[in-house]
């Protein structure tokens, strides 16, 4: 089992100072236990932290007895994520604990493979266990899985022998969807004749103007003949 050591924190060593000596801020409690400020070394404890998380039983030792607990809290810097202070609770002895175990996916779904969607609806399921039997984590094999509206719920999860599920029996964990692509219609754009110029370009002409423009044409020829024939009829 995981152990931390810990020391009765004296109330007028700062934070600040803590961190200096490479110590942290830390405090335990439980059911039969009352609140106890104590400092822990920083380095250490973040070893044992990422191992355990919030789901793996440690021992603590170092004040009075030692006492099985569960890492409850962490708090870290804001900016630089340095480890700022941690809460322990201590468990009671012969009592099982409910706690929300992580659950973890293993295997590849056959539905999967064939181009559907493995949608993981829950992450965490909670249970009643002795502190003994608490796990990590609780895996789910998606193996089985092989068609589209397959599932696996809560209850379908093994467990271990002490532990009871308090989540609802019926919650579905993880299911299949069909991967349904979709249709994008691109619009239909008009192509103009090879060289001609395109509607809203620089030279090209509206149908309307360009008929406009002949008919002015040929009324200002016909004028011009006219002029011509009057002069040779004076002439004679």
């Amino acid at each position: 089992m995981l152990t931390v050591e810990v020391e009765k924190r004296e109330m007028k060593e700062s934070p600040e100072a803590l961190r200096k000596r490479g110590a942290m801020p830390a405090v335990f409690y439980g059911p039969k236990e009352g609140a106890t400020a104590v400092a822990i070394n920083a380095l250490k404890f973040d070893r044992v932290w990422r191992e355990a998380g919030e789901t793996t039983v440690v021992v603590l030792k170092g004040v009075g007895e030692e006492k099985e607990a569960l890492i409850h809290d962490v708090q870290f810097h804001p900016v630089t994520s340095s480890l700022l202070h941690a809460d322990f609770y201590v468990l009671e002895k012969g009592k099982k604990i409910k706690i929300k175990v992580p659950l973890k996916f293993v295997g590849v779904a056959p539905a999967e493979k064939a181009g559907n969607i493995v949608s993981k609806v829950l992450h965490e399921i909670e249970i009643e266990v002795a502190p003994a039997e608490l796990p990590h984590n609780l895996p789910v094999d998606i193996s089985v899985l092989a068609n589209v509206g397959e599932h696996i719920t809560a209850e379908q999860i093994k467990l271990p022998p002490s532990a009871a599920l308090i989540t609802q029996a019926g919650d579905i964990v993880v299911t299949i969807i069909e991967f349904k692509e979709e249709k994008i219609e691109e619009p239909i754009t008009p192509v103009a004749a090879e060289g001609a110029p395109v509607a809203g370009e620089a030279g090209a002409v509206s149908v309307a103007g360009a008929e406009a423009g002949t008919s002015k044409q040929e009324a200002g020829d016909a004028k011009k003949e006219v002029k011509k024939e009057a002069k040779k009829e004076a002439k004679k």
